[in-house]
């Protein structure tokens, strides 16, 4: 096991790690930006780490500042969290070729399932099942408007390196194919430096489910059901919960064990997320996350188990301190995302907090950073805290949900809060009838 881990992140995610590390007996590290001096991960790590000025370009996306940091302090592994470098490929392997270890993945799987195009044809030898559409990349708007007369419209023209909504653009007819194929092209280059794109058949009422998985690197693997992300605002989830309240036991199993076998085929080391669109009892796959998700507080409720604990023991060379068998669902549990941002438009809003109370309570959690006159830098995103209940059922959650948020003050910034608010008066809500499309929609009506 190791004496001391690095977290190169900050913020929940960061004092996330610091945590399941202290109660392992584990040391850790916090780097931090001139920006986050006074960060509350800085105040709760072992030791800190200055490792650049504000811009995240130039601290925490630092491949040298950071292993710099860990030869200064004598750190053996790394925790990536998730953003930032959690899933850059060349900072995996730079992280080995220093004789350190990577709390996640191989350089090898991130590698492959960070190309959209390698992942769904990975996926589908493996046998999952993935969305109808082109075999690779699209290279000309001819062809382009070739698959999309194949598969038929609509279709979703993505950017094979895309990522958080960017560079996807939907046709929904045969005249909308050279402007949306274009412009997925341009996001793509301007975004991510590539302008490869691929696309699929657009599902027009599907529900965002997704299979969190588990594996050891010697061919073990489990999975740890799923997780309904159908809330979401320009393809960024804003509502988890788990179990989905559209899926039942059978189905769970089926697609849990489809999932499971897959990680297990490649020796898949470490947490990670199988994402389908879920329309009509079938499951298509869309992309895979080789790391821990903003969104794990939740299936961690509903299984009792610490998936960064998991982590850290994987990545040491320790064998899964559970099976499949192990793991049987207790209750509900849901999780909204709070941002530093002002409704309607969710403009960022970061500023001064003059007060803060988190809610407490029977199956009440807080992830968050925050603090009484702590300063929201404006250099990073704007998640702030996650808010995750847990109860016996579905209507126990939501009731709960419903009372954390009354007790929760964070003043002198606008959050998004009004926002769940609102959304917990919905009967859709309360049902779960909605699928990926349904917030959009509604925001055109509320808030306003």
């Amino acid at each position: 096991m190791f004496d001391k881990i690095l977290i190169a992140n900050r913020g929940e995610i960061a004092l996330r790690v610091i945590r399941a590390a202290r109660e392992m007996g584990i040391k850790s590290v916090a780097v931090h930006s001139t920006a986050d001096a006074d960060a509350m991960h800085v105040r709760m790590a072992d030791e800190s780490v200055c490792i650049g000025p504000a811009r995240g370009t130039d601290s925490y996306l630092s491949i040298p500042a950071i292993i710099s940091a860990c030869e200064i302090t004598g750190a053996q592994a790394i925790h990536p969290g998730y953003g930032f470098l959690s899933e850059n490929a060349n900072f995996v392997q730079i992280v080995q070729d220093h004789d350190l270890t990577f709390i996640g993945p191989t350089a090898e799987h991130i590698r492959v399932m960070g190309d959209k195009i390698s992942a769904k044809d990975t996926m589908k030898r493996l046998g999952v099942p993935c969305v109808p559409g082109s075999d690779g990349g699209v290279p000309t708007l001819e062809d382009a408007k070739r698959i999309g007369e194949d598969v038929g419209y609509p279709v979703i023209i993505k950017a094979t390196a895309g990522g958080g909504g960017k560079g996807m653009k939907v046709a929904q007819t045969a005249a909308d194919m050279e402007s949306a194929f274009q412009t997925a092209r341009a996001e793509g280059k301007s975004n991510f430096g590539n302008d490869e794109v691929y696309i699929e058949k657009y599902l027009t009422t599907p529900r965002h489910i997704e299979i969190q998985v588990f594996g050891d690197g010697k061919g073990k693997a489990v999975h740890l059901g799923e997780r309904d992300c159908s809330l979401q605002r320009r393809h960024q989830k804003v509502f988890e919960e788990a179990p989905g309240p559209s899926i039942d036991p059978e189905t769970r199993a089926k697609i849990g064990k489809i999932c499971a076998d897959a990680v297990a085929n490649i020796n898949y080391i470490g947490a990670g997320t199988i994402e389908f669109l879920y329309e009509n009892g079938e499951f298509y796959f869309i992309e895979m996350n080789t790391r821990l998700q903003v969104e794990h507080p939740v299936t961690e409720a509903i299984f009792g188990q610490d998936l960064v604990r998991e982590q850290i023991r994987v990545a040491s060379g320790m064998d899964m301190s559970f099976t499949q068998d192990d793991l049987e669902i207790n209750g509900h549990a849901i999780e909204v995302r709070i941002n530093a941002e002002k409704l309607p438009n969710f403009a960022p809003c970061p500023g001064k907090i003059t007060q803060y109370h988190a809610p407490g309570g029977l199956g009440v959690r807080m992830d968050s950073a925050l603090y009484d006159g702590y300063s929201i830098p404006p250099y990073y995103d704007s998640l702030i805290g996650k808010l995750i209940v847990h109860g016996r059922d579905r209507p126990e959650a939501l009731a709960r949900l419903a009372r954390a948020l009354g007790e929760l003050i964070v003043d002198g910034v606008d959050t998004t809060v009004p926002l769940f608010h609102a959304l917990l008066a919905d009967p859709d809500v309360h049902s779960g009838n909605y699928n990926i499309h349904w917030l959009e929609h509604w925001l055109e009506h509320n808030l306003n």
